[in-house]
């Protein structure tokens, strides 16, 4: 933050937008060259891929207009490439507003995408997905090959999601990417928080602050509830090894490591995905593409 500037003004629940190229990929018109569009509530994301291999993709934010979105995520994720939509053999649209990808061949289920793009990320021994979204949360076990085998949601409520996470990161003026490394620096965990929904958690959170709490034991005991709401949800679905997360949240230290020791399992290790590494945050869309090369091979055959 500039000095001199006026802290109400930050926005703190703002989720950094960035696109990336990887270096050592070609292509050219004989490839197959899909794409995936993933329109969240929150964010909204597009992945390239030449030959089944990610090649390019953009994170941006999700505006009132669904369509307007995917064109802006499907755009960045082409910034650079020399690649143009019509070169795109096939698109997929996923996620909240997959309905309204004007540009796709077809809407697949965000559940069937995340499935498969985990798969890509971590490798066939991933059993288990938590994919944690803009306003719900999804555990989701898989087999071998990234198909879904079974699936529990919970959409009631945006408490642990990206939308609870950033009514969080405004209320306590903290960065929402530095959250979940904050409320791990409490010398003691404290009690989680006993609510569940955004609205009163966050009273309850202005509550503790009033009665001395720091910032950081508030975090705490709020990523500490949403981490048994989500331990709960696996457990539900039927945990099996090996477990990874998706979505926003998966960089989201304070929510994964609490998972872990709540379900006494250690997640796959995150990807480097500041440096060279696949970003967990596109896993659907990622997954939307290796579909989209499926059906576009298939269509090919008949």
């Amino acid at each position: 933050m500039m000095s001199g500037s006026d802290p109400s003004k930050e926005e703190f629940w703002r989720w950094q937008e960035y696109h990336r190229i990887v270096p050592d990929i070609k292509w050219s018109s004989k490839d197959v060259i899909t794409a995936g569009v993933d329109v969240g509530s929150v964010g909204s994301k597009a992945a390239v891929m030449v030959n089944g291999k990610a090649y390019s993709w953009g994170i941006t934010r999700t505006g009132a207009n669904s369509p307007e979105s995917a064109n802006k995520a499907l755009d960045y994720a082409l910034k650079d490439t020399g690649l143009k939509v019509s070169d795109l053999k096939f698109i997929v649209g996923t996620g909240y507003g997959r309905v309204n990808v004007p540009m796709a061949n077809k809407a697949i289920t965000e559940i069937a995408c995340h499935a498969k793009g985990a798969n890509y990320i971590w490798g066939p021994s991933v059993r288990t997905v938590l994919d944690v979204g803009g306003q719900d949360i999804k555990a989701i076990k898989i087999d071998e090959t990234g198909r879904v085998v079974s699936f529990l949601m919970n959409d009631k409520c945006a408490a642990g999601t990206g939308r609870g996470m950033e009514v969080f990161a405004d209320l306590l003026q903290i960065p929402i990417e530095d959250i979940g490394e904050i409320s791990l620096t409490v010398e003691k965990e404290p009690e989680p928080v006993s609510c569940t929904c955004v609205a009163f958690a966050k009273t309850e959170a202005m509550g503790l602050l009033r009665k001395g709490w720091s910032k950081e034991k508030v975090l705490a005991a709020y990523t500490r509830a949403m981490a048994v709401r989500m331990a709960n949800l696996i457990n539900r679905v039927g945990l099996e090894r090996e477990l990874v997360v998706t979505g926003g949240q998966s960089k989201n230290r304070g929510i994964v490591s609490r998972i872990e020791t709540i379900l006494g399992v250690k997640c796959l290790p995150m990807p480097n995905w500041r440096e060279d590494g696949l970003d967990p945050m596109v896993a659907g869309a990622l997954g939307a593409a290796l579909i989209g090369k499926a059906l576009y091979e298939k269509a090919q055959k008949t």
